[in-house]
């Protein structure tokens, strides 16, 4: 399935909505493009909803490395939230649970937040 995407500012946070395989393919870099333009507005928090993502690549394990990466050189951090079960499988399997904070919603994230 063909990845698309929604970016929304909020007051929290700057919000990213990904529909699709997050497999790193021609989206992928504009997907740090888009955390990059965020970073030069000085944005320090990105939130990537995950909750229509039904398959995540190695590839798009390292977009997501690489858009945490890049927040947190400035400060910033980026936080997942609502992975499906195989999802979150895969977060758990990589170890990425450990280095992503994960929600199990973008509510969630605004309550605690």
């Amino acid at each position: 399935m063909k990845l698309t995407y929604i970016t929304q500012k909020g007051e929290k946070a700057n919000y990213l909505f990904i529909q699709g395989d997050l497999i790193g393919d021609e989206v992928g870099p504009k997907l740090v493009e888009v955390v990059s333009d965020a970073i030069q507005d000085g944005a320090k928090t990105f939130v990537i909803d995950l909750s229509e993502v039904r398959y995540i690549s190695s590839s798009g394990i390292g977009l997501l490395i690489t858009m945490l990466t890049k927040m947190r050189n400035v400060g910033g951090e980026v936080y997942l939230t609502s992975p499906s079960d195989h999802v979150k499988k895969l977060l758990i399997i990589t170890k990425l649970n450990n280095i992503f904070t994960v929600f199990d919603s973008v509510e969630d994230f605004n309550a605690k937040n």
